[in-house]
């Protein structure tokens, strides 16, 4: 049989990413508390295309895939990307998981359990150039009172749900627990999944007594990861769901160590 993807393609354009999108797969992430947790991840697979080639083989990248089932967790990233480098003849390729983590909380007081889910991100690529690259992201609820609201009112001080993406390029393993738990420690008060009445009124009144700007949430994430050696880069950003506003506030900060 022919093979078109082989065949000669005469605009002599390279293509950057070319490849597989939005596959729905049983993936395995290690879990701190319990050695591993099973879940299902969006994966997306790229790789680039010489401007020789007409196309890409797209059914050699879910075969990959197929090949790491049941052990495909961070630690296999770089062999499933240096497996599409060879497989498809490629010089880089890139490999995204998205995936929800789940992680049992404990509500402040009553000390009822339920389980809270973080959207999470693993980005891998490896190219002749620039090498191995590995970016693991954390998106994590949390709850703020605004400073201002509370310094010119006389009853109370609007509060709303927030949203912290914070993405981090690291020396070695790191925790997604670590991450999830240095972001709620900068809100004014953590998201639950299960608040009794004792519990309601513990984090209204926590919060209200620890009101955070955007600005504040970002610098106080910042500042802990600047000193964390482990971390070679990091992006944080804030997105507050005003509930007063017809409009978020959001912040960001990114650096590189």
């Amino acid at each position: 049989m022919n093979d078109v993807q082989n065949y000669l393609d005469h605009r002599n354009i390279n293509v950057d990413k070319v490849g597989v999108k939005d596959i729905r797969y049983p993936i395995t992430v290690m879990d701190k508390n319990c050695g591993v947790q099973n879940t299902v991840a969006s994966i997306n697979m790229y790789v680039n295309l010489p401007r020789e080639f007409k196309g890409t083989h797209m059914s050699r990248f879910i075969e990959i895939l197929n090949e790491f089932h049941g052990r495909l967790d961070i630690r296999e990233f770089s062999m499933v990307l240096e497996a599409m480098q060879e497989r498809l003849q490629a010089r880089s390729a890139h490999f995204e998981i998205s995936f929800p983590y789940f992680m049992k909380k404990l509500s402040p007081v009553t000390e009822t359990p339920g389980l809270m889910e973080y959207g999470c991100r693993v980005t891998g690529s490896l190219d002749h150039q620039n090498g191995y690259d590995l970016v693991l992201e954390v998106n994590v609820p949390i709850s703020t009172v605004c400073p201002c609201s509370k310094e010119i009112s006389q009853h109370g001080a609007h509060n709303q749900r927030g949203m912290v993406r914070l993405a981090v390029r690291f020396k070695r393993f790191i925790w997604i627990e670590d991450l999830v738990r240095m972001v709620e420690n900068a809100a004014s008060c953590e998201v639950y999944s299960v608040l009794k009445r004792p519990d309601e009124k513990f984090v209204t009144e926590q919060a209200y007594e620890n009101p955070k700007f955007v600005e504040d949430v970002v610098r106080d994430i910042a500042q802990e990861l600047k000193q964390d050696t482990n971390v070679l880069w990091f992006l944080v950003d804030v997105e507050n769901f005003e509930s007063i506003h017809n409009h978020s506030a959001y912040a960001c900060i990114e650096r590189r160590k």
